[in-house]
């Protein structure tokens, strides 16, 4: 039996000995018995982008924006245990990608590259090396934010591009340092759009761009390029079939948008995005047996105690079940709006509150013992790390 894991792709070394390992955490199942076949499709000079004009090839996005890919190295400790059972600490480094924004030194790339870092430097196309700051990371976004000096660099920044109007079909190219190999472009075609994958902390990333061009540990933070030579991706995880951790030809990058989005709270080092504190479960068919009062919404099975929504009296579940094999609680509220809009999803209600920020009070509607209710809530900043009252179904927005 083959089975199906999703990486963020970052290349970890020097943790033990000379072993090297994918990814700082395997994030995400997305199933099993999964065989693909991959068939790269080059960029053709016949297609025509979004925007119009005529699209670039690969050969002429890779001579504008390779120079301004980097080499991202990140020295990291992990805390870990002698065969004694006492405290040591194991040093390392990890690898990755990123790429050049504007002309004072900014840097995008994934949080997974540089967390837990005590160092970061970069390295240009011309060999230069120089010591990087972090400037702000979100772990739900896997996103992060460095900043270099400038002076005496030839810094060459990416045009920033959108996802919104990515098609399936679409080709674009990659540009990373897969397993050490700097500059490396790889093609493919926008493969699906729409996709969800997890952050660091669990957290739910939507919007996601897969693609099938080649991905591997080392890429994270690089670009994923349309073919009008702009950026709509942020290069994050790969899914790898059986006992492998290369590429099968499914890639997940995280959208452009998502990153202009936090770009000015990265700067500052803190992301306020909104955060209600549920875990909860999408009303379904799955769900049918239970005789709920409603047929569509999101049903809360934990509530994070003391958070933004057990302060407004948003109740979780107390009754033990198995939900496709995972334990949850049921016989909590059913959340069907918020701020007037329905919501018929957990991952709907995950977009709704991570469109707000910190401080915004929402209008939550939900469900009890089949009376509708509406309560205030005042949204909190996401967490960064993973909330203690989170369910194993569904990350808490």
């Amino acid at each position: 039996m083959k089975s199906t894991r999703t990486w963020a792709i970052a290349l970890l070394s020097g943790l033990s000995g000379a072993v090297v390992a994918v990814g700082l955490a395997s994030v995400v199942g997305i199933g099993s018995e999964t065989t693909t076949v991959v068939r790269q499709a080059p960029l053709s000079s016949s297609l025509e982008p979004a925007k119009g004009g005529g699209a670039l090839t690969a050969r002429d996005i890779y001579k504008r924006d390779a120079p301004g890919v980097v080499f991202v190295r990140a020295e990291v400790v992990q805390q870990t245990s002698s065969p004694f059972g006492l405290p040591q600490q194991q040093r390392g480094e990890a690898t990755g990608s990123g790429f050049v924004i504007d002309k004072q030194g900014t840097i995008l790339t994934n949080a997974h590259v540089v967390d837990g870092a005590s160092k970061v430097t970069v390295q240009f196309q011309d060999q230069k090396t120089v010591d990087a700051k972090i400037l702000g990371k979100d772990r739900s976004t896997d996103l992060a934010v460095l900043k270099v000096e400038p002076s005496g660099l030839e810094l060459a920044p990416l045009t920033l591009g959108s996802a919104r109007d990515v098609q399936v079909g679409d080709p674009v190219v990659a540009i990373g340092n897969p397993f050490g190999l700097d500059r490396t472009l790889t093609t493919g075609v926008v493969s699906a759009k729409a996709r969800q994958i997890r952050g660091l902390n669990g957290f739910t990333i939507s919007n996601v761009i897969q693609t099938d061009a080649a991905i591997n540990p080392g890429n994270s933070g690089g670009p994923l390029i349309d073919a009008a030579g702009e950026v709509i991706g942020i290069n994050s995880q790969i899914a790898t079939g059986g006992n492998g951790n290369g590429n099968v030809g499914i890639g997940f990058a995280v959208p452009i948008d998502t990153a202009r989005k936090l770009l000015p709270e990265l700067k500052k080092g803190t992301v306020n995005t909104g955060y209600l504190g549920v875990s909860g479960v999408t009303v379904d068919s799955k769900l049918a047996g239970l005789n709920l009062p409603t047929d569509k919404g999101v049903l809360v099975t934990a509530v994070e105690p003391g958070g933004p929504a057990a302060k407004a009296g948003i109740r979780g579940g107390n009754i033990p079940a198995q939900i496709d094999g995972q334990d949850v609680q049921l016989g909590g509220d059913i959340i069907t709006e918020v701020d007037g809009k329905a919501i018929t999803s957990s991952e709907g209600l995950a977009a709704a509150v991570s469109a707000k920020r910190k401080g915004d009070d929402v209008k939550v509607t939900v469900v009890r013992d089949g009376k509708r209710r509406t309560v205030t809530v005042t949204l909190a900043a996401r967490p960064q790390g993973t909330p203690t009252g989170q369910a194993q179904t569904v990350p808490l927005p």
